[in-house]
């Protein structure tokens, strides 16, 4: 049974672009990116077929609203993770930043295709989408820009094996990958130490 958003309710109350962006997320969820137009979004919302232009004049409008919503909820799961380290090591604050974004692209795996296609979003003309990344980015300040490069790449990667179903060709469960996810990180994290360290006492190669 397709994902039926009570928007109707919300609208009167005033949640008209919260109703909307609800129920575009149940539709990219059911069926993709072409699932998604606003006279069915409207339907879903429970409201007049051109209510949703109120506050979105396009799909990529309306795209890129539910993006900023998850890039705030990722941003949100970051310094959470963040708040359980005592330690100020930037190698393990980059490490806890690359779990949050693992952990929360498994458990909002919509909001993670969504944000990841930049194809169909506005993501330059979005201020609310370059504060919040510019943000994340800064929280991993004391690692070179190359290592939060290649990070990124990794944990993307992962994110993306995972949300895609990869990781079942692998032989792996939803539980195994996980699991392998994550060893996956402390290896790249563990590779850095040891490369640092050596760069911190150059000569006993």
């Amino acid at each position: 049974m397709p994902k039926v958003i009570e928007g109707r309710a919300n609208y009167h109350h005033g949640n008209l672009r919260q109703a909307v962006i609800d129920a575009t997320l149940a539709l990219v969820e059911e069926g993709g990116f072409e699932n998604v137009n606003l006279r069915e979004v409207a339907r879903r919302a429970g409201v007049s077929t051109g209510a949703p232009f109120r506050h979105f004049p396009n799909k990529t409008a309306l795209l890129t609203a539910v993006a900023e919503e998850a890039m705030q909820f990722f941003r949100k799961e970051i310094v959470s993770e963040l708040k359980k380290l005592d330690d100020a090591d930037p190698l393990l604050r980059f490490r806890a930043i690359g779990m949050a974004y693992l952990n929360w692209a498994v458990r909002h795996p919509t909001h993670f295709q969504i944000i990841s296609a930049q194809s169909q979003i506005d993501f330059d003309g979005s201020e609310s989408l370059r504060r919040d990344n510019e943000e994340v980015r800064a929280l991993m300040d004391g690692v070179p820009p190359k290592i939060q490069f290649g990070g990124r790449a990794l944990v993307f990667g992962l994110a993306r094996m995972y949300v895609s179903g990869h990781f079942s060709q692998w032989g792996l469960s939803k539980t195994s990958a996980r699991r392998a996810m994550s060893e996956i990180l402390d290896t790249f994290i563990d590779g850095l130490s040891v490369e640092i360290k050596e760069v911190a006492a150059p000569g006993t190669r």
